[in-house]
């Protein structure tokens, strides 16, 4: 074999300058390369996975595209134990050509604490940016194999899905006349803190020795070395993909219980996960009490893992159940709604009015600019279910938390003085918050706070249950729903004159997202 075919890239190429790199090239080399690992997968070619995945890993093109992964997300600036990070094209270039399997000596990882929505404290993990580096390079190389053994309705931490897809399916499951009626929400405690390193190094496709390094380096709390004999860091860009995998097979399991397959439709049994939270339909109350918990905690007890009792609850569909943020729900009439669940909205609103207090000192200019980016996170990723009515009240809910706002920054001044100051009518609308600004030109122009309900309920298109982005036989299904989502984003912007944000192509899955 050719250098050029060995490691993707010609002697001149490896001797580039960062800013010089053909990254379209790249980006196609290393994609080939994973659909041939997929292909292997599939086959049931252990061996030449292995083979393929040590051609990927130490390829140049494979290395470069690994150190521009975590050099372009937004943790690039966060240094682990050693202080260190890749800002400038030399040290990039360096860190390509430092990246070697007998070279790597994994350090321990610094450990922080980020709060969650219940008040505890979550553990995350921060790797030094070679050790981001290796994890990414072998993140290219497994994620073919996730791809192919995942669960079909399984939508956490994989390329091409997301949570709208997962809310998708629940509609799909739970909405017709004879669907199931009741519902086990489930939550697997500690999922990555507990997940057994032995079953992951006995069953992970990939160089044994590479994944030991990673799953113990240990990390630094408080000045003091812990060793790691469980789970995998949370922080690290390999472990979302080691936990899908450790999670792959338990919708198989639930739904090929029973003796034939009409005494598996009777029972009505689907499941959908996102990471680790999942939902069980069944038939009857029973069904999920005598089944599906004990198959569920015997299959997770191999990897592991327990239930989680706390957040493991049974419900009524016409009761309706929190999922992903979303309340779903089967009203007497038939019908199956979706909206945001209350706690989102509660949540979601003491942020905003948080925000409001907090930078009320602001120039009022920065002040719109900062609510603007919430509103607009907040509602597209509601925009698909029944939400208008939610959308409207909280409009209501920030009007007001702004009105009081300025009440209390000028008290001195009349409240029709402060109503004519910050807020306006548009095309006879209701008041809006806004201000006066200068473009380009040296010229005043308004600058209006976004209204939640000026968002257009689009439904969200759930990707076909099958489909992998590595299976050449999905390659123009994937290129046409990349062209409905950027269609899609044009028309809702058709009126902004700054430059669209475009989603990334088919060809460009391998490590960079």
């Amino acid at each position: 074999m050719t250098v050029k075919q060995l490691t993707g890239a010609s002697p001149t190429e490896r001797h580039q300058s960062w800013q010089e790199l053909p990254w379209s090239k790249i980006n196609a080399h290393v994609f080939r390369l994973q659909m041939r690992i997929a292909k292997a997968e599939r086959e049931g070619r252990t061996g030449k996975v292995k083979a393929l995945q040590r051609l990927l890993t130490s390829s140049f093109y494979g290395k470069c595209l690994s150190v521009k992964r975590v050099t372009s997300n937004v943790g690039a600036k966060t240094a682990g134990v050693d202080g260190i990070t890749w800002r400038t094209p030399q040290s990039k270039m360096q860190a390509v050509n430092s990246l070697s399997r007998k070279a790597y000596k994994p350090l321990p990882l610094r450990r922080i604490y980020i709060p969650k929505k219940s008040g505890k404290l979550r553990p995350l993990s921060i790797p030094v940016m070679k050790c981001r580096a290796m994890q990414a390079l072998w993140h290219a190389a497994l994620v073919p194999i996730a791809e192919e053994r995942a669960d079909k309705n399984a939508y956490g931490f994989r390329p091409k899905r997301s949570a709208h897809d997962a809310i998708e399916q629940c509609f799909c499951a739970l909405s017709h006349k004879h669907a199931a009626t009741w519902v086990l929400e489930g939550d697997i405690k500690a999922c990555f803190d507990r997940i057994d390193h032995n079953w992951l190094l006995e069953n992970i496709t990939m160089d044994k020795v590479i994944l030991r390094k990673f799953l113990k380096s240990g990390y630094v709390d408080e000045g003091a070395t812990h060793l790691t004999e469980l789970g995998t860091p949370q922080g690290g860009i390999i472990s979302p993909t080691l936990a899908v995998m450790a999670l792959s097979g338990l919708e198989s399991t639930l739904i090929n219980t029973g003796e034939t397959q009409r005494t598996r439709q009777k029972k009505k049994i689907n499941m959908i996960s996102y990471a680790d939270d999942f939902i069980v339909t069944a038939s009857s109350e029973q069904l999920l009490r005598d089944e599906v918990i004990p198959s569920l905690e015997t299959a997770l007890k191999k990897v592991g893992l327990e239930l989680s009792r706390e957040k493991t609850k049974i419900t009524q569909i016409q009761t309706g159940f929190d999922f992903l943020g979303f309340n779903i729900r089967k009203y007497p009439n038939g019908k199956l709604q979706i909206k945001p669940s209350k706690a989102s909205i509660s949540a979601f609103i003491k942020d905003i009015k948080n925000c409001i207090t907090k930078c009320a000192v602001l120039p009022t200019e920065q002040l719109i600019h900062l609510l603007n980016q919430k509103i607009i996170g907040w509602t597209n990723y509601y925009r698909s279910v029944v939400s208008s009515k939610v959308f409207s009240a909280i409009d209501h809910e920030i009007f007001m938390a702004l009105k009081l706002c300025m009440y209390r920054k000028h008290p001195n001044k009349g409240r029709w003085w402060i109503m004519r100051k910050y807020f306006t009518t548009v095309g006879g609308d209701q008041w809006r918050f806004y201000c006066t600004v200068k473009d380009k030109s040296g010229n005043k122009k308004p600058l209006y706070l976004k209204q939640a309900s000026e968002t257009l309920i689009r439904r969200h298109k759930k990707i076909k249950a099958d489909a992998t982005p590595f299976d050449p036989r999905f390659k123009d299904y994937f290129e046409q729903r990349f062209k409905e989502q950027n269609n899609r984003y044009i028309r809702a912007n058709s009126s902004k004159s700054a430059g669209l944000r475009i989603i990334q192509p088919y060809a460009s899955l391998s490590g960079v997202r």
